[in-house]
C-alpha cells in the first residue's frame, strides 16, 4: 500500500491546534476494531464474545470520506497501546486494557499505517485525538486461589514500561465511590481482571509517563488527546502531563456532579460534560422525561477554579453516546423523534458535539458488549435519516459559526415555555425548538413561542433539518406567536440570509428566501411558520 511507505517517508506533524482551534471541531468517535477492516469485507462481529474483529488504522483511512462527508473535522479513535488479548472478559480489542505503552496493538496496524491515517487525516484538515490510559494496567492473576493478606499474584514485569510492584497502589479495589483518596489509590476491575493502579505519586513514574506521551503524540503527529479515568489520579498530577503532552487534552470525569466535573477544568483543558449527558437521557429518554433538570443544567466553564495562565480558553464536550454507556434507543425504544431531539440537543448547545460510531446508522445496542457494533454490517449507508440529520446538524453549528464570530464564546440561554414538553434554546444566530412529545403519540404536534421582538417581523428564518421556510409575522397577541412542529421532531432555525445556494451547506434552495430576517436580540416576538417551495415562502399560520 503506497500511503503506509509515504508516511515512512514523511511523518505528518499535528496541525498545531490550539482549544480554541477545536470549540471549532465536530468529532466522529470510532472503536477501532468496529468501525472498518483493512480488506473491507462483511467480517462477522459477535459482540458478546469480547474479542477482536478486524477493524484497522488501515480500514479507517478508507472510509475517512464517510466521515468528513458528515461534516465531521476530527476523529477520535481508541487507544493505541498493546493490550492484554486472553483475559477472563475476552480480549481488549477497546483498547483499555494496556500491558505495554512502548508498543502498539498489532491487531490495529503497524506504525506506519498509524502514521499514514494522521497524514490522511492532516491532508483533509481534519484533527487526531489520541485515547490515552495512564491510571491503570490489565493485569492477568498468574495464581487460582486468593487470600485476605495478597489478592492475587501478578508478574508486574509484563507492564511495561513500568515493570516493578512498586510503580503500583497497594492491592485493594474501590469500594467507596464518594472517598476521593480511595478513587485515586485503589484498583479497578476485579479478581478475574484487576487492573493494577499506577502510582502516579512516584516521581520516576510520573516521569515515565510524562516521556511516553510527549513522544507518543509527536511520532504520531496527534492534535489532541482524550484522557480515560481522570477522577482516579490526584489533580495536581495532570497539569504537567498535559504540558508534556503539548496539544489540547480533554478528559473524562464519569459523575452526575456539575461542580466536582468543573473542579478538573484547568487541570485538564477541556472536559467531557457528563452531568449534562445524564440530563439529556432523562429529558428525552421517554415521552415522561424530565426537561426541567436540562434546562437547570449550569455551565461547566463557569464552575470552573481559577486557573492559573491566564486566557487559557476551558471547554466541554457534550455527547449522547460513547463506548461505556448504552446507545441512547436502548433508552427511547424506537421512538426515532426522541432520538432526533436528544441528538440535536448535543450540536446546538455549549460544548463540542462528539458523536460515537454508529449513532448515525441507527444502531441501538444496550450496555456494553452490546454498544460496541460493527458498524461495517451496517454498508455505511449514506442514504439513512440520521445521517442526513447528523449532515443538518453539523451544517447547522458550521453555519452559525462562520456568521457570528461570538458564537463559541456565547453562552447559550433557555427560553421559557409554557408548554412542559416544550424547550427553546437560543445561541445566536441558532434558535433551537426541541421536544420530548416523541412520534408515536396519536397528537405528536408540539407548540412552541418565540418571544416578541426577537426578529423583525416579515424576516424569513429556515428550519434547517426539514429545509422549510418559517415567517415572521408578528400579528398574535402580546406580539408572540406559536410555532408548531408535526411527528414530534426538533427545530433548528437560522436566519436565510445566512445560506448559501452553493449547495455545500444547509438548506441551499432556500438561501435568500422571503424578505429582511434581520435579529433583535433577546427580546420577544411572533413567528409564522411556512413552507418553501423553489423559494417562494406560503404562509400557513393557523393551518398547523
Amino acid at each position: 500500500m503506497l500511503l503506509p511507505i509515504l508516511a515512512l517517508l514523511l511523518v505528518s506533524p499535528a496541525l498545531a491546534a490550539s482549544a480554541d482551534d477545536w470549540s471549532k471541531r465536530s468529532i466522529y468517535q470510532l472503536v477501532t476494531d468496529r468501525f472498518a477492516p483493512s480488506n473491507d469485507s462483511a467480517i462477522p462481529c459477535d459482540t458478546s464474545r469480547r474479542t477482536y474483529c478486524g477493524g484497522s488504522w488501515a480500514g479507517i483511512i478508507d472510509h475517512l470520506d464517510y466521515i468528513q462527508q458528515m461534516g465531521f473535522d476530527a476523529i477520535w479513535i481508541s487507544p493505541v497501546a498493546q493490550n492484554a488479548d486472553d483475559t477472563a472478559y475476552g480480549a481488549g480489542y477497546h483498547g483499555y486494557w494496556s500491558t505495554n505503552l512502548d508498543a502498539l496493538n498489532p491487531h490495529f496496524g503497524t506504525d506506519a499505517d498509524l502514521k499514514a491515517l494522521s497524514a490522511a487525516l492532516h491532508a483533509r484538515a481534519m484533527y487526531l485525538m489520541l485515547d490515552v490510559v495512564v491510571n491503570h494496567y490489565a493485569g492477568v492473576p498468574t495464581n487460582t486461589t486468593v487470600s485476605p493478606v495478597n489478592l492475587f499474584t501478578l508478574d508486574y514485569t509484563k507492564l511495561l514500561p513500568l515493570g516493578t510492584q512498586d510503580d503500583f497502589h497497594a492491592q485493594c479495589f474501590i469500594g467507596d465511590s464518594n472517598d476521593q483518596a480511595v478513587l485515586e489509590q485503589c484498583w479497578l476491575g476485579d479478581e478475574k481482571l484487576p487492573l493494577p493502579d499506577v502510582n502516579t505519586e512516584d516521581p520516576k513514574v510520573v516521569g515515565t509517563l510524562n516521556a511516553w506521551i510527549k513522544r507518543i503524540v509527536s511520532e504520531y503527529g496527534a492534535d489532541g488527546i482524550r484522557i480515560d479515568t481522570v477522577k482516579h489520579i490526584r489533580r495536581a498530577f495532570w497539569p504537567d502531563f498535559v504540558k508534556s503532552a503539548g496539544v489540547f487534552a480533554l478528559g473524562e470525569i464519569l459523575t452526575t456532579d456539575p461542580a466536582y466535573t468543573a473542579s478538573y477544568l484547568g487541570a485538564v483543558d477541556g472536559v467531557f460534560d457528563y452531568p449534562r449527558y445524564y440530563q439529556t437521557v432523562t429529558a428525552f429518554g421517554s415521552t415522561s422525561g424530565n426537561l426541567s433538570a436540562l434546562q437547570a443544567s449550569p455551565s461547566l466553564p463557569s464552575m470552573a477554579p481559577p486557573v492559573s495562565a491566564p486566557g487559557r480558553k476551558l471547554l466541554t464536550a457534550a455527547f449522547l453516546e460513547n463506548h461505556d454507556q448504552p446507545r441512547f434507543p436502548s433508552y427511547a425504544s424506537t421512538d426515532e423523534a426522541l432520538t432526533r431531539n436528544a441528538m440535536a440537543s448535543v450540536f446546538v448547545g455549549d460544548g463540542m458535539p462528539v458523536l460515537y460510531y454508529g449513532q448515525e446508522q441507527g444502531y441501538a445496542g444496550g450496555a456494553d458488549p452490546g454498544n460496541r457494533e460493527a458498524l461495517w454490517l451496517s454498508g455505511y449507508e449514506t442514504n439513512k435519516p440520521m445521517v442526513a440529520h447528523v449532515k443538518a446538524l453539523n451544517a447547522a453549528r458550521k453555519l452559525a459559526i462562520a456568521k457570528n464570530s461570538a458564537f463559541l464564546n456565547t453562552p447559550a440561554t433557555w427560553l421559557q415555555q409554557s408548554n412542559p414538553s416544550a424547550l427553546m434554546l437560543s445561541k445566536p444566530p441558532l434558535l433551537t425548538l426541541l421536544t420530548n412529545v416523541g412520534a408515536n403519540l396519536s397528537a405528536a404536534q408540539t407548540t412552541w413561542r418565540i418571544p416578541a421582538g426577537m426578529y423583525k417581523v416579515n424576516a424569513t428564518l429556515v428550519d434547517v433539518l426539514a429545509c422549510e421556510a418559517v415567517v415572521v409575522d408578528g400579528a398574535g397577541e402580546d406580539g408572540v406567536t406559536e410555532v408548531k412542529s408535526e411527528g414530534g421532531m426538533p427545530r433548528v432555525l437560522v436566519s436565510a440570509g445566512m445560506l448559501s445556494r452553493k449547495g455545500d451547506g444547509a438548506c441551499p434552495a432556500l438561501a435568500g428566501a422571503g424578505g429582511s430576517s434581520g435579529a433583535r436580540g433577546t427580546g420577544t416576538g411572533r413567528l409564522a411558520r411556512g413552507l418553501a417551495m423553489l423559494g417562494t415562502v406560503v404562509g400557513v399560520v393557523g393551518l398547523l
